[in-house]
């Protein structure tokens, strides 16, 4: 039964349609005029059953619902009603005779959103509606603005992919799980091989979750993409998204981050933890954890500067090992009783994950058990990253010595042509946090754009200055990475003496001689130190390389012309090239 308001209400506005469910049909009639006065029109139901049918043929406002009534209650009819308007406020008003304390609360547990006692009173009635739709309002406003929330969140989700995540490499050979606490996440994965072909990934996990934790995602990966890409060290990398991350969040927003510089060698590894839970470098044929390395720096952006040098952790690696990074959300995971899933748990599912092909399949299947269906508190992410030669492209030493071309300096002699150069300096503290090589890359871009001969000047630039500086200035010597430890105590050397380094100095010349069809750079190069008897050494390279793979033979190979020069302190190289 349908009952319209009457055309002698001319003035009267129409507030919706109200469904009336009782078995009595005098508390019909009088429920039906009193809601006509209020300006609604009025469909009526016999019982549950038929105000349940009714609900769902007709689009009702407010519900006024009797308790107690044949075929089935106005309770069971009620939880009906809620159950399918979940995403809609439609409010469910009891009429009862009742004063039971446990009848009146048993109808709010239902679904009820208010009870009117008999018998009906106009102004009682009219107070309790109105108090409904300005709840109903409401409820539409927040509704509004969710969605246009939600809307906003998936454009930036898209931005955010796009920008950030699409210039990720290698992620066919990575192993990562990222789970949202909400559309938006906080943390970010960044992948990026330097110009030296080292792979550089980065976990991070800003305060909290959401749109606000993910804002500071952009600038980080703008720094660690464009300095990897010049051929900055991790910590200088570092430092450079803490200043950016320092000036532009807020105070109490902060960047927590694992930082893995994989060697193009694929024999050691260089992490970098900052408020991070434990990394783990696991053996990838016994899933025996061989390393944990705990958080030793403070998250990025807390405060302007950061010695991160001092905080590295050089690791020797095997052939099909496995580095396992997570987010505090895997750890801080919990239960349905609240229990949290802890560093113990994910040892024991890294451990028991022999006969899977990744050790992160075991932990998220661990994970989701222990999880249930208890609800996700905080962003989840693991990345798992082989280290196979498959991580890395497909560029080693010696095919870039079999790519090399050589070319006679002479055979582009242009008179016309003018040469140009740079010189730099460092000396003492300069020398611990200052790498050169970027910058003298640029300097060349800069001067010639030989962009296509980046990979072979930068391996050039970096073995001069590296050779400089740790065996000139630090007389480090290359033997103390021999042995299964030997890399890890030759960083932990070389990191103790650059942390007290005050003194000493390097000093870089480059002259440019660009011509019409190509051109040649000297470089030259002198440290502090001693020297050393490069004839014995040039001749000792010949019989047996260095532990490192690299030295006085990459360099010879590598350039046009390499020598040292008297007391063995100085250098000078000359790389050719042509404009093809």
């Amino acid at each position: 039964m349908i009952e319209t308001v009457k055309a002698d209400a001319p003035n009267l506005k129409l507030r919706g349609t109200a469904l009336v469910a009782d078995d009595e049909l005098s508390n019909r009639v009088i429920l039906n005029a009193l809601l006509k006065k209020l300006g609604y029109q009025v469909i009526q139901a016999v019982d549950g059953a038929d105000a349940v049918e009714k609900f769902r043929q007709h689009s009702i406002d407010i519900v006024l619902m009797d308790v107690m009534m044949p075929v089935m209650d106005g309770y069971a009819a009620t939880e009906i009603i809620k159950s399918e308007t979940a995403d809609k406020f439609i409010p469910v008003l009891f009429l009862t005779a009742m004063t039971d304390d446990k009848a009146l609360a048993r109808c709010i547990e239902v679904g009820g959103d208010d009870f009117l006692t008999k018998p009906y009173n106009h102004t009682v009635l009219s107070a309790k509606i109105q108090s409904m739709e300005r709840i109903q309002n409401l409820h539409q406003d927040i509704r509004m603005l969710y969605n246009r929330m939600q809307m906003d969140e998936e454009i930036a989700e898209q931005v955010f992919s796009g920008a950030v995540l699409a210039g990720n490499v290698v992620l066919d050979q990575i192993s990562h799980l990222h789970k949202p606490a909400s559309i938006f996440s906080g943390d970010i994965m960044l992948t990026a091989y330097s110009p030296s072909h080292d792979l550089h990934v980065l976990l991070g996990d800003f305060t909290g979750h959401g749109l606000a934790a993910a804002l500071g995602a952009l600038p980080t990966s703008e720094v660690f993409r464009s300095m990897t890409a010049k051929g900055f060290s991790p910590p200088q990398i570092l430092q450079g998204i803490n200043s950016k991350l320092h000036k532009m969040l807020p105070t109490g927003m902060f960047l927590a981050a694992q930082f893995v510089k994989i060697s193009a060698s694929l024999d050691y590894i260089t992490v970098f933890n900052c408020g991070m839970p434990d990394l783990f470098v696991i053996d990838g044929n016994t899933r025996r954890i061989k390393n944990r390395l705990e958080s030793r720096s403070m998250p990025l952006g807390i405060i302007p500067d950061s010695n991160f040098q001092e905080d590295a952790q050089h690791i020797r690696v095997g052939l099909g090992d496995r580095v396992l990074l997570t987010t505090d959300g895997v750890s801080e995971a919990r239960d349905p009783t609240g229990e949290y899933f802890g560093s113990e748990r994910l040892i024991t599912a890294i451990e028991q994950s022999g006969e899977q092909a990744f050790i992160l399949d075991n932990v998220s299947s661990a994970l989701d058990r222990f999880c249930s269906d208890a609800p996700q508190d905080d962003d989840i992410t693991m990345v798992e990253l082989p280290l196979l030669p498959e991580l890395l492209p497909s560029w080693r030493v010696d095919q870039l010595l079999a790519e090399q071309t050589h070319v006679d300096p002479n055979s582009l002699l242009d008179h016309d042509s003018d040469s140009v150069e740079f010189h730099i300096t460092l000396r003492g503290m300069q020398l611990r946090k200052a790498d050169p090589v970027p910058l003298l890359i640029n300097y060349i871009q800069e001067m010639v754009g030989i962009r296509t001969h980046n990979q072979v000047l930068f391996t050039i630039l970096t073995e001069l200055f590296i050779n400089a500086l740790d065996h000139g200035v630090l007389g480090l010597d290359s033997s103390l990475k021999e042995g299964p430890d030997g890399f890890t105590r030759y960083f932990e050397e070389r990191d103790r003496m650059l942390s007290q380094l005050n003194e000493g100095s390097v000093h870089i010349g480059l002259r440019i001689h660009p011509q019409a069809n190509g051109g040649w750079i000297v470089i030259q190069i002198e440290d502090s130190g001693p020297g050393f008897d490069f004839a014995n050494a040039t001749s000792a390279q010949g019989e047996k390389p260095l532990f490192s793979g690299r030295g006085i033979q990459l360099l010879s190979s590598l350039c046009e012309s390499f020598s040292y020069l008297e007391p063995g302190n100085r250098a000078e190289a000359i790389y050719a090239w042509t404009n093809e």
